[in-house]
């Protein structure tokens, strides 16, 4: 029997079912997300009002924060929406190319993210390592060409899994998606065909982006750590390690939940489907929901201003 009588070919169609196995309590894990969401939303926007309304924070560490908190408002609007839609009011179809325009959505939003952490792990280095030339360094000029270049990297590496996917494969057995988004290694395993390029194309984004920026942060650090402990004060060494702080946990945060969905989706097959969905879901969630939160808290100047918006507000 030929391959075309056992499979569909090129739906146009596709329906997302959720979280396998979790249908029954679907609807309050739709609330939590919601919630997070909506926090997510609510914290980004008061931090970039603080950013854009404040001169004083017009420097590149906030202006990279400002660029950080409008990819996660557009990360978690690229993914919650549809979510709730499906938990809520059982609206599963997605048209196949909707499903691809928001995996690349999500996915480039994703590379963007961890491209806007390593500026902000090299714009600690020189602040911290080169406080003389930093001003020189980072100039508005530069922060303009790196949020380009971070951006355009993220559009350019993610486009050429979607393209094989729309001109590689042509029938799939399936055309149910085991998950609660468009996540790109649960539409390529709906294909009849040979997806070994598919997959090795994935792995390659991922390790070209995720494996190069980490490695880059984390040398970045290594030597901001060195050049701290140096310092002869022990004012000066908890000022300098402070400004880290915040940055430090988001990174943590970002890759360890990242890595985790990354490999339990690939090779995690021992593992129950709804376990790592929920864990890829979180991921994506967690962040935009966790960033506003954490700099809020661990940021002097953020928190300042934060407190005048309040304060102001409750005087009126």
């Amino acid at each position: 029997m030929s391959i075309s009588n056992l499979t569909i070919f090129r739906p146009s169609v596709l329906t997302l079912i959720g979280i396998p196995g979790l249908e029954s309590v679907q609807c309050w894990i739709g609330i939590s997300f919601c919630a997070m969401y909506l926090i997510a939303m609510i914290g980004n926007s008061l931090l970039l009002i603080i950013i854009i309304s404040e001169r004083s924070l017009h420097q590149p560490m906030y202006i990279f924060l400002g660029i950080l908190g409008v990819t996660d408002i557009a990360l978690s609007t690229s993914i919650v929406p549809k979510m709730l839609g499906i938990f809520w009011f059982h609206v599963t179809e997605i048209y196949f190319d909707s499903c691809l325009l928001q995996m690349w959505l999500i996915h480039t939003f994703q590379c963007t993210e961890s491209g806007i952490l390593l500026a902000m792990a090299l714009d600690r280095y020189v602040a911290i390592c080169y406080p003389l030339r930093y001003a020189a360094i980072f100039s508005h000029q530069l922060v303009t060409q790196i949020a380009a270049m971070v951006t355009l990297r993220a559009a350019i590496l993610v486009a050429p899994c979607l393209v094989l996917i729309k001109l590689r494969l042509q029938f799939y057995h399936t055309t149910v998606i085991s998950h609660s988004y468009c996540e790109h290694m649960a539409v390529v395993k709906l294909s009849a065909e040979n997806i070994r390029v598919n997959k090795i194309c994935g792995l390659f984004v991922a390790f070209t982006v995720a494996g190069l920026d980490i490695v880059l942060i984390t040398l970045s650090y290594i030597q901001i750590f060195i050049t701290v402990f140096r310092l002869p004060q022990k004012e000066a060494r908890l000022k300098a390690f402070n400004t880290c702080v915040a940055h430090i946990c988001v990174f943590l945060q970002f890759y360890s939940l990242g890595f985790f969905s990354f490999f339990a989706h690939r090779f995690g097959s021992h593992i129950p489907p709804y376990i790592h969905i929920l864990f890829s879901s979180t991921y994506l969630l967690v962040p935009p929901f966790l960033n506003p939160l954490v700099y809020g808290a661990k940021t002097k100047q953020i928190r300042v201003h934060m407190v005048k918006i309040f304060c102001s507000k409750n005087l009126l």
